[in-house]
């Protein structure tokens, strides 16, 4: 072949379309403003009796280069039912010095309370603790705290209510209109103590009367301060999560992000982050998202995925 043939022929393949051009990967959408992503201490302790350290959590953060730290109310090296006292206050300071010297926020208390209860004096406990985890919050320099509008508990083993998807009836004689009074009420005491301390009462979609959207936004529907929301647990809608995430998203002021490397312990979801992320991006949401690996494999390797996972899709 003569140079001049040589040189045609290789241009021409040169600009010959490709039989099979690589299929363009789906890009994340661009958030108004960028996304910080945390760590809640849940993802290295699932309710073990032995607690994992907290410090230990905040000290990983950093290392991993994630901004934030929610804790988990639980794992604290607290009663959770006694009262907030001294130690208390010089422990929680310990852990904002060292979320500090980490280059870490914590950014949020997740808490446990249960304020459906036709006995007063028991929804009063769940208020009068609720306003304790706030002070906890405050100690810790934390904006948010995770709350729990509460369930029924007539179906008290939660292994089988996980079989049960999430479902149980009503207290014999009461309503779920009842329960919706009963939490609404509840949540009110607490959110004048909340606007005070400048703190968020995120209420998640957490089984029980938020365990759908509409239950979660007849709960938050009374409310108008800035000072109360949603908090969209990623994993907790079991069926067509999409679009119940959709409906919450609009109010949601926090997001815990589930991840089930090595199986879930109860179920597990093979969840459409970047779909997730579109929906949380399409209504400017602009706060925290925080890892929930709540898989069976070891935490030392499944976190770091996890966090690469959400780094990809949440930009």
């Amino acid at each position: 072949m003569k140079r001049r043939e040589f040189l045609f022929a290789a241009g021409a393949a040169a600009v010959a379309p490709l039989k099979n051009p690589p299929v363009a990967e789906p890009q994340p959408p661009r958030f108004k403003k960028r996304i910080k992503i945390g760590i809640s201490t849940y993802s290295y302790s699932h309710f073990e009796e032995r607690k994992f350290p907290i410090e230990t959590v905040i000290e990983r953060a950093g290392d991993f280069g994630v901004e934030a730290v929610d804790v988990l109310h639980r794992q604290m090296d607290l009663k959770e039912k006694a009262p907030f006292d001294a130690a208390g206050r010089a422990y929680c300071r310990k852990l904002k010095r060292l979320a500090f010297r980490n280059g870490v926020d914590l950014v949020c208390l997740s808490t446990h309370q249960n304020f459906v209860s036709p006995d007063p004096k028991s929804r009063q406990a769940q208020v009068e603790h609720t306003l304790k985890c706030l002070e906890i919050a405050d100690a810790l320099g934390a904006a948010s705290i995770r709350v729990n509008a509460g369930r029924w508990n007539t179906v008290p083993d939660f292994d089988e209510f996980m079989k049960k998807r999430g479902l149980e009836p009503p207290l014999a004689g009461h309503t779920e209109d009842e329960a919706f009074d009963w939490a609404i009420d509840s949540l009110g005491k607490c959110l004048k103590r909340a606007e005070e301390l400048g703190i968020v009462l995120a209420v998640e979609n957490h089984w029980g009367l938020s365990g759908t959207p509409a239950g979660l936004l007849r709960v938050l529907a009374p409310f108008t301060s800035p000072f109360i929301g949603a908090l969209m647990d990623t994993g907790n809608f079991l069926e067509d999560p999409y679009d119940k995430l959709k409906q919450i998203a609009p109010k949601t002021v926090f997001v815990q992000t589930k991840t089930y490397h090595g199986g879930g312990l109860w179920y597990t979801l093979d969840l459409d982050y970047l779909r997730i992320a579109r929906i949380l991006a399409d209504v400017g949401y602009s706060g925290y998202v925080s890892l929930e690996m709540e898989g069976k494999e070891h935490a030392d390797t499944a976190v770091p995925k996890s966090l690469a996972t959400l780094r990809k899709n949440f930009v």
